[in-house]
């Protein structure tokens, strides 16, 4: 009774995939050959996927949706892989009756790479025999890895091994499993884009919430090196936006300590002190802000003169003394 359950449902599984397949439209194959991850973290319920590759805007390769799984893509890639894996998940099935339903209903399956990772932790990938060499996956607690045309055969197995030593948030842990692929050897033609994103655990309806980190460089000859930067400038913007919280609890403290954690992620940008100092300004805490102030126009004179143009939109003050006192620092 349990085989003939489980053969219904890969049946009922396969069904949907072909569905899915044929509704979309055709689309040519791409060779978006790459190394990538995908990856889960039990305790918070977050997705992480990160690729890189020696193709433009390989970013176009990972798919994520909160509560619902992550996907890569790649190889002679089929993007129909993203969307549908994405929909089968969301639709209760297992990664890997997902991917097993998709591969049944592509006829170029051999080609392709993937791998899907669902909100139960079940991972599921795949290398088709006719993936460029070196080609292959690992899969490990809550992570797969995978990779094609790579100058070694010990790229993935390098990820892998990064991924689970390395301290720290997912996307810590994908960044160091991307630059260890590099260490390795990486891509045979060099390098050329990158991407990382990481969701929330449970969808709060709002996008611009659920999407943790979202960053990605189209065309570079140093893609990861641009990756992480924006990785920290990300996060200086998280703390920024910790800071204003603790501003608006009155907890000036905390929010100074926050603030000058994202000056020290992202140095060298006036942005941050700015807002900083004029966050400081509309809670009556005057005196703090000026040497803040006095540090950005120091940096860039153009500063000096947005202060004014704050007053009609209500973000500073309309007290024409203390706008003066501000500009004739």
């Amino acid at each position: 009774m349990r085989r003939r359950f489980t053969f219904a449902l890969f049946i009922c599984v396969t069904l949907l995939s072909a569905s899915l397949f044929a509704e979309k439209e055709f689309t040519p194959i791409r060779p978006v050959n790459t190394y990538s991850i995908v990856c889960y973290d039990s305790a918070t319920g977050q997705f992480g996927a990160a690729v890189q590759s020696h193709y433009f805007k390989v970013a176009d390769v990972i798919w994520l949706e909160p509560g619902v799984g992550a996907v890569a893509t790649q190889s002679l890639v089929d993007f129909a892989y993203g969307p549908i894996g994405l929909e089968m998940m969301r639709n209760r099935r297992t990664a890997k009756e997902a991917l097993a339903g998709a591969l049944a209903s592509d006829s170029n399956r051999e080609v392709r790479q993937v791998a899907m990772i669902d909100s139960r932790g079940n991972i599921a990938a795949h290398t088709g025999s006719k993936c460029i060499p070196e080609a292959g996956h690992l899969i490990g607690n809550n992570f797969s890895v995978q990779a094609n045309l790579m100058r070694n055969s010990t790229v993935w197995g390098a990820m892998a091994k990064a991924f689970t030593e390395t301290e720290g948030d997912l996307a810590d842990k994908m960044m160091a499993a991307l630059d260890a692929a590099q260490v390795e050897g990486g891509d045979i033609r060099g390098m050329q884009s990158a991407a990382m994103v990481v969701v929330s655990g449970k969808p709060t309806g709002k996008s611009w919430l659920d999407r943790i980190v979202d960053i990605r460089v189209d065309d570079s000859p140093e893609p990861l090196k641009e990756l992480r930067r924006l990785l920290n400038i990300s996060r200086a913007y998280k703390h920024m936006d910790k800071g204003d919280e603790y501003i608006a609890e009155e907890n000036f403290a905390a929010a100074e300590g926050e603030y000058k954690f994202a000056a020290e992620l992202n140095p060298g940008n006036p942005e941050i002190l700015f807002w900083y100092a004029v966050t400081l300004v509309t809670e009556n805490e005057v005196e703090k802000s000026l040497p803040i102030f006095k540090e950005v126009f120091q940096q860039d004179e153009a500063w000096r003169e947005l202060v004014p143009r704050l007053v009609p939109s209500g973000l500073l003050p309309d007290n024409p003394k203390l706008i003066k006192r501000i500009t004739d620092l």
